[in-house]
């Protein structure tokens, strides 16, 4: 499916979209209808703010997989519905805050009915944005949109003392942090996994000796998140006792998969389309743990306003945490892998494949940078999107790439103009060029040296100048500046956006009910 048909409004998936709202809003009216035609309309908000968070966010887990071509879109879309959903239900958390990220003090708010109406702004307007952003393919963090959001209304009902500008600050440091950070991981990682295996006279011997090792340390990050982050509802665990526990997956991964690699091994072709089948099977599990961990912390952004609602609405009071009810949670999942099997495509699409392209290597490097940078972060104190980390991670591969693909064919074409007219040089030029394109990293640099060598002496016809340009790399546009260009903006205004739209709901609201 193309780009253009994504963008289509497509009636079958709009009549199911509105099918699910209306039947969750329709069940909340059988339940609760009694209590109050607000939390019926309450219930629709959050069910579309469910589906756009898994139509937008879900993306950055299964996406780069999707885009190397580890796994088809279907598949995708299946493990991450699942996977989103459990992680939801499973470890969503009973108990949530009532206000995201704690940008608002809702003591300012002692109106019960007014609290209700920021919360219902919030939602519908981070749901509203979420849809923009999707519809244009902007991969944008739901965690900033309803922060923003919660902002926006908050301010309108309470006027500007009620934020906590000190967190608002500390979001707007995460727009830089967290693509960063996750850039310059994925990128130290793509540059290991180049020195140790691609750069090789012989990649499968490389891998056999370094893929385990690369595993081991994926099992170690994804035990450790998934401890402190992804079952963080069940059971609470410190940095310590969770890189324990992950030290000990470390060992027992390591243990199978060099056993694993080395059967596999037996049967590969020396090239790196071979070495890059060894990555298929770490990304599908990569995939589905990225997705339970994003379900269970997420789902927060649905659930946590509306189980607010409900809460506000029950108890004509309004509190900081509340419980959250079976039907809420429920809704939240359910909304997450309804949105990723309705309009999720479109953004992993855009997340796989059109930023830059990505084979299994590079998926890889994409996860653990992911994976890594949410542990880091969360031991330094340091808000981050794990939507922005993921995007970040993708611009760093394939920036990567460019400062380290090198100019090859525009090098030679120079050198062998310039040596044309003499054919002896020429010969000799064309001769080192084919010697110097089949070897290996280390063979390279041996060869650079010889021609130094040479070059003082005077025995090769490549001059110093020429000699220098080798060892230039040239800058190729393998990241798309357009999309990057675009995703940037929309990070940059997707609070100040959603604080605005949800502000102007706020006060819409408000004026209909006098």
């Amino acid at each position: 499916m193309t780009a253009d048909a994504d963008n289509r409004i497509d009636p079958v998936r709009l009549i199911i979209a509105l099918l699910f709202v209306l039947l969750s809003s329709g069940y909340v009216w059988w339940q609760y209808g009694h209590v109050s035609l607000t939390l019926v309309i309450a219930a629709a908000f959050g069910a579309y703010m469910a589906m756009n968070i898994g139509a937008n966010d879900v993306a950055n887990n299964v996406g780069p997989a999707v885009g190397a071509r580890a796994m088809s879109l279907a598949v995708a879309i299946g493990i991450a519905a699942v996977f989103e959903a459990a992680g939801a239900i499973i470890a969503g958390g009973e108990v949530v805050g009532t206000i995201k990220g704690g940008i608002i003090d809702p003591s300012r708010i002692d109106d019960a009915r007014a609290f209700v109406w920021v919360m219902m702004a919030a939602l519908l307007a981070a749901a509203l944005w979420l849809n923009l952003a999707t519809a244009i393919g902007a991969p944008v963090s739901t965690t900033h949109s309803i922060v923003g959001a919660v902002l926006g209304s908050g301010i309108a009902a309470a006027g500007w003392d009620i934020a906590n500008w000190g967190t608002v600050g500390s979001i707007a440091a995460s727009w830089v942090v967290s693509p960063l950070l996750g850039g310059l991981i994925a990128a130290l990682l793509l540059y290991v996994i180049k020195q140790r295996i691609t750069y090789q006279t012989d990649l499968v011997e490389a891998a056999r000796k370094t893929v385990p090792v690369l595993l081991a340390l994926m099992a170690w990050s994804f035990v450790t998140y998934l401890c402190i982050k992804g079952l963080g509802a069940l059971v609470k665990m410190d940095i310590g006792p969770a890189l324990g526990v992950g030290a000990v997956g470390a060992v027992l991964t390591y243990a199978w998969t060099r056993m694993w690699v080395v059967r596999r091994a037996h049967g590969l072709v020396n090239d790196r389309d071979s070495v890059n089948g060894l990555f298929t099977l770490p990304l599908l599990a990569a995939a589905a743990l990225l997705s339970f961990a994003h379900g269970s912390n997420d789902v927060a952004n649905a659930i946590g306003p509306l189980a607010a609602i409900h809460d506000a609405l029950t108890s004509q009071g309004v509190h900081g945490k509340v419980a959250v009810p079976t039907w809420v949670m429920l809704l939240g999942a359910l909304g997450l892998s309804v949105g990723l099997a309705l309009y999720g495509p479109r953004l992993i699409r855009t997340v796989g494949s059109e930023i830059t392209e990505i084979d299994p290597m590079r998926a890889w490097c994409i996860a653990m940078a992911a994976t890594l940078t949410v542990i880091v972060a969360s031991q330094l104190g340091l808000p981050i999107s794990t939507t922005h980390v993921t995007i970040g991670a993708v611009f760093g591969v394939g920036f990567l790439r460019e400062y380290l693909k090198a100019n090859y064919q525009r090098i030679i074409a120079e050198i062998a103009a310039h040596h044309a007219a003499q054919e002896t040089e020429k010969h000799e030029v064309e001769a080192f060029f084919a010697r110097f394109e089949a070897a290996s990293r280390e063979e390279k640099s041996r060869m650079l040296k010889e021609l130094k060598r040479q070059g003082k002496a005077g025995l090769t016809p490549i001059s110093k100048p020429e000699r220098k340009e080798l060892r230039r790399f040239h800058k190729q546009a393998l990241v798309k500046r357009s999309i990057m260009l675009k995703v940037v903006a929309a990070w940059i205004i997707t609070v100040p956006a959603s604080a605005l739209m949800a502000a102007a709901i706020f006060l819409m609201i408000r004026g209909a009910q006098g």
